[in-house]
């Protein structure tokens, strides 16, 4: 009889972000800061259109989590990945990067 490793097959096979603990980053513009401990952050992601090669601007907004309401319009805030901390809010301020200018 032959021997067959039923150990790999029934693993599940993990993403590389979640098998070495890294959580998924994005840097992004503070587009509103109207709630309290919440504010928006817009990414904007480049890509080339498959057959025209235009270059395609892409804008995601992500409600993020700002625990000292330090962020304003304008702000470049890097954003990581968490734990759903209420329905649309998956996302934390990790830090500001450059301060928006205040009109």
């Amino acid at each position: 009889m032959a021997e067959t490793s039923t150990s790999a097959a029934t693993e599940p096979t993990e993403t590389a972000a979640a098998a070495t603990g890294q959580r998924t980053q994005k840097v992004g513009r503070v587009v509103s800061d109207k709630m309290e401990k919440t504010v928006i952050v817009a990414v904007d992601s480049v890509r080339r259109h498959p057959l025209y090669r235009k270059r395609i601007t892409r804008t995601s907004r992500f409600f993020a989590h700002d625990a000292e309401n330090r962020c304003k319009p304008g702000d470049v805030v890097r954003i990581e990945e968490t734990r759903p901390l209420s329905k649309r809010k998956r996302w934390i301020v990790r830090e500001v990067i450059q301060q928006g200018v205040q009109i």
